[in-house]
């Protein structure tokens, strides 16, 4: 908005020059690029008017703190009680362009009494204003006329001084006229909504025409008769601002980092991996409500609404800077949740279930890293294990070795089988379960944990009798012989329950050396050498045959080599199915295969009865 100037100079030296600006293009800038709605010019009003009256009362502590605003659809104009500007401070601060009024000398109040920092939020209601005017009267200097500043959007502006009474007293009022197009924005009811939304925490008098907009004190600071009353006032207000009932509310009140405010307990579950937006209010004006950073990424299951006058805004003041204050207020906040979860565990068991059957991901994530809430936690965190649904110092109780799996498939694979031998299984395969079985020796000394996998497993079933296994040789040759191209062992053994004819059991080292097998097969010389190389010793998969059961007796008697295959494949494949694995394309085809082979075995022997 400068015009271009220049310094007169000696021949060959350089002369000076300001700065052409673009208004127009400058408009778009902030518009596209650094605001994210046009809704917030009407929050850079408010600003300016709270930041006014807020110099004017440091100076001046008596001096009213009003902030009228009066709305039509195609102006709106804004009147606040506040310091006021003389008309050098016009031509200084509103003529040029990333000057704030908070750096003038007799505003040099402590900025953290400012929501504004970086002067450019007049420029904000171009995004829905052709023209501004504005009308100031100084408080510091009582004997200046008013004066009036006008832009327009083509970056032109004029300064003029008026008569004494066109503002008596001191302060600023903003005209606005609307933009082409833009004229819903001034409209009283979405003035109101807007201000209502931005302004509801404001420490002063603010009205749209009659109607107030501020709603002091906050609900978390106000007095209730009883704390029933208090909770249903809270769920209400979050019912209003987050659009559910929540299933608690925490309070956050960290004084030394100015804070205070309320968390609530979603009533659903949530993905970890869902970034949740906060309502964060700095000095009662409203920030963001997409604050993500406010809270530890464990801390997913609440959403916080919150004022404070210690965290510093971003350039568009839509959202927090990351810097040691924040990281050490999300610290604190994480504290007050942690001390609500041992609350909880302390005196109200009932409260604490329904939370956990809802979100005990997000406290088992806290968990894992905080050995005192694990500790605190063991009673009530639920697992999935052999013996049901119970939580890791019941499961220790009862077994003496807590043997977990780190996969769900693996879980499924053994869980029926080592329970019906004694031996308990809790299933790691969930998020952070096996990392909490795994603490669990620190937290509980003399719990003896150990990783389940197909060994420990086939250990615990019994041997079979050393002369019934010789007998069957012929039949366990021609099973091993059928699967070997599957990578997969045949092992007799003896177990229950005795439904179960086979189990097919492998581990990731048994997995990983199968899927090196096969990429080997389908590589060119070159990489198929390199695979080659990297063959170990791992173990196979292994198919646990249960001489227990009545099915693979009447196998284990059959003469026809074929026949023992063809059965030995549809044994495999049940097996996989009861373990829930996902089928390989060999997989499917065996399936297939065996399925049709005992159809042709059957109706053959239906021909050859007739």
């Amino acid at each position: 908005m400068d015009s271009q100037t220049s310094q007169s100079s000696a021949e060959g030296s350089p002369s000076a020059h300001a700065f052409q600006v673009d208004l127009r293009g400058l408009v778009d800038l902030l518009s596209h690029h650094l605001y994210s709605s046009p809704r917030v010019y009407l929050r850079e009003l408010l600003q300016n008017s709270v930041d006014a009256v807020t110099a004017r009362r440091a100076m001046q502590p008596d001096a009213p703190a009003r902030v009228r605003l009066v709305a039509d659809g195609g102006s709106l104009r804004v009147e606040d009680t506040g310091i006021g500007l003389t008309e050098s401070d016009v031509h200084e601060l509103l003529a040029t362009i990333g000057r704030s009024s908070k750096r003038a000398e007799g505003l040099s109040q402590a900025r953290s009494d400012f929501l504004g920092q970086f002067g450019i939020g007049l420029l904000a209601c171009f995004l829905v204003a052709e023209r501004i005017r504005v009308v100031s009267r100084s408080a510091r200097t009582p004997g200046a006329p008013p004066v009036e500043w006008t832009a327009r959007e083509d970056g032109s502006y004029t300064v003029r001084t008026l008569p004494a009474d066109a503002r008596p007293e001191p302060g600023t009022t903003v005209h606005l006229t609307a933009r082409a197009g833009a004229g819903e924005w001034l409209t009283e009811e979405r003035v109101l909504a807007l201000a209502r939304d931005f302004g509801s925490l404001l420490p002063y008098d603010v009205r749209v025409g009659e109607r107030a907009v501020s709603d002091l004190p906050a609900p978390w600071d106000r007095p209730y008769p009883s704390p029933a009353a208090r909770r249903v006032a809270l769920a209400r207000h979050c019912h209003e601002l987050f659009g559910f009932t929540p299933l608690d509310s925490i309070d956050l009140d960290v004084p030394l980092a100015g804070v205070r405010g309320v968390a609530y307990v979603l009533p659903a579950a949530v993905s970890p991996a869902q970034r949740a937006g906060h309502r964060v209010h700095l000095k009662g004006m409203l920030l963001t409500e997409r604050a993500e950073q406010l809270l530890p990424d464990w801390a997913f299951f609440v959403r916080c609404v919150l004022d404070t006058d210690s965290l510093r805004p971003t350039a568009s003041r839509e959202s927090l800077y990351e810097d040691e204050t924040l990281a050490a207020v999300r610290d604190a906040l994480g504290e007050r949740i942690r001390s609500w979860l041992t609350a909880l565990a302390a005196g109200d068991p009932e409260r604490l279930a329904a939370f956990l059957s809802v979100h005990h991901l997000g406290v088992k994530s806290l968990a894992r890293h905080d050995p005192e809430m694990l500790r605190t936690m063991l009673p009530w965190l639920p697992f999935e294990t052999s013996d049901g649904r119970l939580s890791l110092e019941e499961f220790a109780q009862r077994h003496p070795v807590v043997h977990f799996t780190r996969t769900v498939e693996e879980y499924r694979q053994v869980a029926a089988i080592a329970s019906a031998q004694g031996v308990g299984v809790v299933n790691g395969g969930y998020t952070y379960d096996s990392e909490l079985v795994e603490a669990l020796p620190s937290v509980r000394p003399g719990t003896v944990v150990a990783e389940l996998d197909a060994d420990t497993v086939t250990a615990h079933l019994d041997a079979v009798d050393p002369a019934e296994e010789l007998a069957l040789a012929g039949f366990l040759a021609a099973a091993r012989a059928r699967l070997d191209p599957l990578g997969c062992d045949v092992v007799l053994r003896a177990f229950h329950p005795l439904s179960v004819p086979a189990l097919h059991l492998d581990d990731r080292s048994a997995r990983h050396e199968r899927a090196r097998a096969e990429a080997e097969e389908q590589a060119d010389d070159l990489w198929a050498g390199i695979l080659g190389s990297l063959r170990g010793g791992a173990p196979r998969a292994r198919l646990v045959l249960n001489h227990l059961n009545p099915l693979i007796r009447r196998i284990g008697s059959l003469a026809d080599g074929e026949l023992i295959g063809t059965a030995t494949e549809s044994l495999y494949g049940q097996a996989l199915l009861m373990a829930q694995r996902p089928l390989r394309p060999a997989d499917s085809a065996l399936l297939n295969r065996a399925f049709i082979g005992l159809l042709e075995w059957a109706t053959h022997g239906e021909d050859g009865r007739r």
